[in-house]
């Protein structure tokens, strides 16, 4: 069984999810807390239930997603989970975004400092396993080069980052943003998943695929009628 707890952090109200099965083993997707007030939220919590973190997960690699994933990945020391491609994303578009926002840096998360985590690469169909979860990996890039998105299909939950929002869908105006892309991956490999798999984004409300695929002004024309076969 998954057990879930979401916490909000940063400026940009970002969604840092731990998932955890009956046995505690646990990973961290997209850790972006940005200071210590933060950072003390996750640790504390995973400490007071009693959870083994065993990986870092990222669905895409802007910095307001792993502003923390340095010091959580030295603190465990725990590999980091990512698709290459986002590398480019690390080592040169979150500087830019960093001082056009006005924040600094964080450990990890541009220029030259990215190599100080283990990664392990990821690709489409690539299984992650998490104690007795099995999270399968999704490749929408499109927001990001390498943007992913894990689906633990027993379960039915998927974790889209910035791939897939409620009433929305993740922005391609920013460097590296391919709209074409990201519409192509939405269309053919989220909307076609049980309607009942509930969707947990990067930002905003949970939502499902049922209610995206009918109301989503963003995928219009293709919105459908949900039909349940169970």
């Amino acid at each position: 069984m998954i057990h879930t707890h979401f916490f909000i952090f940063n400026a940009f109200q970002q969604r840092c999810s731990l998932v955890w099965d009956d046995k505690g083993e646990c990973a961290i997707i997209d850790p972006g807390f940005y200071d210590s007030q933060e950072r003390d939220q996750l640790f504390g919590y995973i400490e007071q239930n009693k959870l083994h973190p065993v990986c870092i997960m990222l669905t895409h690699a802007h910095f307001d997603h792993i502003s923390g994933m340095a010091e959580a990945a030295a603190k465990y020391d725990i590999p980091v989970y990512m698709d290459r491609a986002d590398m480019i994303i690390m080592e040169e578009a979150n500087v830019e975004l960093c001082r056009s926002f006005g924040f600094r840096i964080p450990k990890g998360c541009g220029g030259e400092n990215v190599d100080v985590c283990r990664y392990i690469y990821i690709k489409e169909s690539d299984i992650i396993k998490v104690g007795d979860l099995r999270f399968e990996v999704i490749s929408t890039p499109g927001h990001t080069p390498g943007g992913v998105c894990f689906l633990e299909r027993e379960e039915k939950i998927l974790f889209s980052g910035d791939t897939l929002f409620a009433g929305a869908i993740g922005r391609t105006d920013n460097r590296w943003g391919d709209y074409d892309a990201l519409i192509g991956g939405i269309l053919s490999k989220l909307m076609v998943l049980d309607g009942n798999i509930d969707v947990i984004p990067g930002h905003g409300p949970v939502t499902s695929i049922a209610r995206e695929g009918m109301t989503n002004p963003f995928l219009l024309p293709f919105n459908e009628p949900f039909q349940d076969e169970n």
